[in-house]
């Protein structure tokens, strides 16, 4: 049994992961945002080990609090879930505090998290953080708008590349992974595929995924993606 932390595990794809590592059998840590358990979650309790905890990706007491619960115990996976889309992000229409807000929470949260759990991480057999990016952020697509959203993405993409050539020497494997557009509150009801669909790909994926992988940009259905 693997135990696996999966944030922004309330709702969407975070959800449906978590429900997909319970039902194989391992211990899910889910975080969530404010202090109620989202219904959801509750409902997932019965079907395994999983614990819902609070969490505030962005807030540095909240991320310390989380590592000193988890204080030599083995992390097997960290899921970096938890996003924002930002808003009004056009031309003619910007909002900066949203875009700095699109970085705290797209950018700096996933990398606090790794290197709050980094001991955790290192204690298991094979350690892996699997941050979910997006296409909208690869530098070989031409495309508009949405700059807050672009380029936090794109920013976390690299911090993960960087990151994984830091820690492979601790033999933790980290990738960004782009989940498909689906079908969320975030994706909208026109996206390609289903919650069900980008999960289920992912968690092939992120099950089999070794050090040969790490530092690459890899799409839910383990295609490698253009950065």
């Amino acid at each position: 049994m693997e135990t696996v932390l999966i944030t922004g595990a309330g709702r969407g794809i975070g959800l449906e992961l978590a429900r997909l590592f319970l039902e194989a059998g391992h211990r899910v840590i889910a975080t969530h945002r404010g202090d109620e358990v989202p219904a959801a979650l509750q409902q997932l309790a019965s079907r395994g080990t999983l614990e819902a905890r609070a969490l505030e990706v962005t807030e540095p007491g909240s991320v310390a609090s989380l590592r000193g619960s988890l204080a030599g115990e083995t992390l097997d996976l960290l899921i970096n879930n938890a996003g924002v889309l930002g808003e009004r992000q056009g031309l003619e229409d910007m909002d900066y505090d949203a875009w700095l807000r699109a970085f705290e929470v797209n950018t700096l949260a996933p990398f606090r998290l790794a290197l709050a759990l980094r001991e955790n991480l290192a204690r298991a057999g094979r350690p892996r953080i699997v941050t979910l990016s997006s296409q909208m952020a690869s530098l070989a697509r031409k495309s508009t708008g949405s700059y807050a959203y672009r380029s936090s993405k794109a920013a976390v993409n690299k911090v993960m590349q960087v990151l994984a050539v830091e820690l492979e020497s601790e033999g933790i494997i980290v990738c960004p992974v782009h989940p498909g557009w689906v079908r969320t509150d975030m994706g909208g009801p026109a996206a390609d595929i289903s919650v069900d669909e980008s999960a289920a790909g992912l968690f092939a994926l992120i099950d089999t995924l070794t050090m040969e992988q790490s530092g690459r940009f890899w799409t839910w259905d383990g295609q490698e993606h253009a950065w």
